[in-house]
C-alpha cells in the first residue's frame, strides 16, 4: 500500500522562509524535508518558520530531521521554529525536552503545558511570512525518493 505523499511549499521574504509541509513525515519522506530545509540555508535564509498545520503524521525520523535542521541553522547564525505541530509531534517534543529549541517554548514548562501535554501548542506564524506559497517539491509516495 503506497504511503500518502509529502508536499513541501516555500515562501521567501528577504532572509526569511516559510516552509509549509503537508502530508506525512516518516522515514521515507524525511530526506525530502531535510533537503528542503538545507536548501533554505544555502539560499541565504536565516530565519526558517515551518508550518505543520497540514501534517497528518510525524515519526521520530521527522523529529530527528527537525533537530538536525535546527543545529545547522544555528551554526549558520539563523533560527528554525516549528509552528502548529500535530499532537503526536508535540508529544515527542515533550518527551525529548526539545520544545525550547524547536518551538521557542520556555525551558521549564509553564502551568498551561503541564495541564495537558498532548494539546497542540499554537505558536503564531510571523505576519511577514504570510502570502502565497509555491510548491518546491513534488509529492513523494512510499519509497520513491
Amino acid at each position: 500500500m503506497p504511503l500518502p505523499p509529502l508536499n513541501i511549499y516555500r515562501h521567501d521574504r528577504r532572509t526569511r522562509a516559510l516552509i509549509t509541509l503537508a502530508g506525512e513525515i516518516d522515514l521515507e519522506t524525511a530526506p525530502l524535508m531535510r533537503a528542503a530545509l538545507e536548501r533554505c540555508l544555502r539560499d541565504g535564509m536565516r530565519t526558517i518558520d515551518v508550518d505543520l498545520t497540514p501534517v497528518t503524521f510525524c515519526d521520530c525520523s521527522g523529529l530527528n530531521a527537525f533537530i538536525e535542521a535546527f543545529l545547522r541553522s544555528t551554526a549558520a547564525g539563523g533560527t528554525l521554529r516549528l509552528h502548529y505541530p500535530p499532537p503526536m509531534l508535540v508529544r515527542m517534543i515533550d518527551l525529548t525536552g526539545c520544545g525550547s529549541v524547536l518551538m521557542g517554548l520556555p525551558a521549564v514548562p509553564g502551568p498551561d503545558l503541564l495541564q495537558d501535554p498532548l494539546s497542540p501548542v499554537l505558536v503564531p506564524l510571523p505576519v511577514a511570512c504570510s502570502g502565497t506559497l509555491r510548491r518546491i517539491a513534488p509529492a513523494v509516495s512510499g519509497g520513491a525518493l
